[in-house]
């Protein structure tokens, strides 16, 4: 267990994982779209997932180049534990009378396929 909670546990990190099985993304995406994620947190975070190898961080050209984040194939291993989370929470919410997120960017209502 520790070993998952620290390549996965941090406050983010799963939030993160969802979005990029739906596509890889740019990190002004990943900004737009989490909107209270600062830029620091959000790059600790990728930081850390590209540590562990979850995800790759790719130049996309000269300086001051756009860089994409995508998941590594091992990335794709954890997503079973990211839907299984996503349904739980679902669950969660329906249980307790809770409500989802209020802003559209930040729900993780859709599957992962």
């Amino acid at each position: 267990m520790a070993a998952a909670f620290a390549a996965i546990g941090g406050k983010w990190k799963l939030t993160l994982l969802y979005w990029l099985a739906h596509g890889e993304t740019h990190f002004a995406g990943l900004r737009r779209r989490g909107t209270p994620i600062t830029p620091k947190v959000l790059t600790e975070q990728l930081r850390e997932l590209e540590a562990d190898g979850l995800i790759e961080r790719v130049v996309t050209g000269p300086v001051p180049a756009r860089v994409i984040y995508r998941l590594t194939p091992y990335g794709t291993t954890v997503l079973p534990v990211v839907e299984g989370v996503r349904v739980w929470g679902e669950t969660h919410l329906q249980r307790t009378g809770g409500v989802t997120a209020p802003e559209e960017a930040m729900s993780c209502t859709t599957a992962i396929d």
